[in-house]
C-alpha cells in the first residue's frame, strides 16, 4: 500500500480564492493581452454553447474560438520559453577559448 502524505487543513483566506476572471470589456481596458484573449475565448465559448445562437454563426464562432485558443497557447509557450532562458546560468569565462 503506497504511503500517503497528509496536508494540514487551514481556514480559507483570500489568497486561496482564485481571482474572478475579467470580462472582455474589463480586460480590454485594464488587462494584459492574455487576459483579453482569455476573456474573449470564454465569451465565444458561451455563444457557441448557447442554443439560441443562430446556426449560421456557429462555424465562424467555432473558428474564432480555435484561433483564440491557439493564440493563448502561443503566448504561454513564449512565456515558458522566456522563463527557461532566464534561468540559464553562465559558465565561467575562459579567455583561452576565444
Amino acid at each position: 500500500m503506497p504511503a500517503t502524505t497528509r496536508r494540514k487543513l487551514h481556514a480559507v483566506t483570500e489568497a486561496d480564492v482564485p481571482a474572478k476572471p475579467k470580462t472582455v470589456s474589463q480586460a480590454a481596458r485594464t488587462g494584459t493581452v492574455r487576459e483579453l484573449l482569455t476573456a474573449t475565448r470564454d465569451r465565444i465559448a458561451l455563444a457557441v454553447e448557447d442554443t439560441s445562437t443562430p446556426a449560421r454563426d456557429l462555424a465562424a464562432l467555432t473558428k474564432r474560438l480555435m484561433e483564440t485558443v491557439r493564440e493563448i497557447q502561443a503566448l504561454d509557450a513564449q512565456a515558458e520559453e522566456a522563463g527557461a532562458d532566464a534561468q540559464v546560468e553562465d559558465g565561467a569565462f575562459d579567455a583561452d577559448a576565444i
